[in-house]
């Protein structure tokens, strides 16, 4: 959990300007880059010079609309092909726009995956805020939430488990990337306060907290791809197997009472909701809008 809970995860309804497409003219992609895909290198002369993004939209809603559509695009295309195979002209043409307005969103091919993953973590995270609040908040509610999200998000499952099938060079690139460091923070106090109320056992250490919680989703997650058919739950269940997992391992035996139960219930709140603004923050830069974005 420590890599996605953990990660950079909107009720905001996209607007749409029932616009078929783009102006032509935005036909180049960043010279010299050559992360982005076959194909996608500057459309015609050396001296073509990007724009860059970030300039403010003369129309925020629609800049915001076509972003999403974009973003959809690429999803669908990802799923189908996988991130290597995926192209900038490929989203574009399927997208209905011109390959440079998808520059005027993003800089690479990485910086839009990144944006779509950063949409997916924020969706994700809303569904679970949204749910958690139907549950007594325990751990294992919450753990058992996260990974039904996952099974229903293949790219952020994909993510999560390192599927470079999915992902290619995405994926490698995030293994070589830096630890999440704010998002991992807010997981010790969490995990503290459960302890410190009783939620938890307190024989195990907060690394050993983790390395159990991690283990549990991250096993779940795994496992179905290494068994026959028929020994492969459904989705459903595979969730309530984790949570029911979470609970034996890492919880104390004593139903908390009273205060406690209150407490640890919105400290389990106060932990998604630390996931969410964060998840929103990282997807407002990366769609270019200071607003929440969905």
């Amino acid at each position: 959990m420590e890599r996605l809970v953990l990660k950079d995860m909107t009720a905001q309804t996209r607007p749409h300007d029932g616009s078929p497409g783009e102006p032509s003219g935005d036909t180049h992609g960043p010279p010299g880059d050559s992360r982005n895909g076959p194909g996608d290198g500057p459309g015609d002369g050396a001296g073509a010079r990007p724009r860059r993004p970030g300039r403010p939209p003369r129309d925020a809603a629609r800049h915001l609309e076509r972003a999403h559509r974009i973003l959809d695009t690429a999803c669908d295309l990802v799923l189908d092909r996988g991130y290597d195979a995926t192209t900038v002209g490929d989203i574009a043409r399927r997208a209905g726009v011109a390959k440079g307005t998808i520059y005027l969103h993003w800089r690479t091919r990485e910086e839009l995956f990144a944006a779509l993953l950063r949409r997916e973590r924020a969706e994700m995270a809303a569904d679970v805020r949204k749910s958690v609040e139907d549950t007594p908040g325990r751990l294992r509610d919450l753990l058992g939430l996260l990974a039904a999200g996952l099974l229903r998000r293949p790219l952020l499952r994909a993510s999560l488990l390192g599927d470079s099938e999915v992902l290619g060079g995405l994926t490698r690139a995030k293994r070589d990337g830096p630890a999440d460091a704010e998002l991992r923070a807010g997981l010790g106090p969490y995990l503290a306060e459960l302890t410190r109320r009783g939620a938890l056992r307190a024989d195990l250490t907060p690394a050993e907290h983790v390395t159990a919680l991690s283990s549990i989703l991250y096993g779940f997650l795994t496992i179905p791809r290494l068994l026959p058919g028929p020994y492969v739950p459904d989705d459903e269940r595979l969730a309530e197997l984790v949570a029911d997992a979470c609970g034996r391992t890492l919880e104390s035996g004593t139903a908390p009472t009273g205060d406690d139960a209150r407490e640890i219930r919105q400290a389990t709140l106060r932990h998604i909701d630390f996931v969410l603004e964060s998840a929103r923050r990282k997807l407002s830069l990366s769609l270019g809008t200071k607003e929440t974005p969905r």
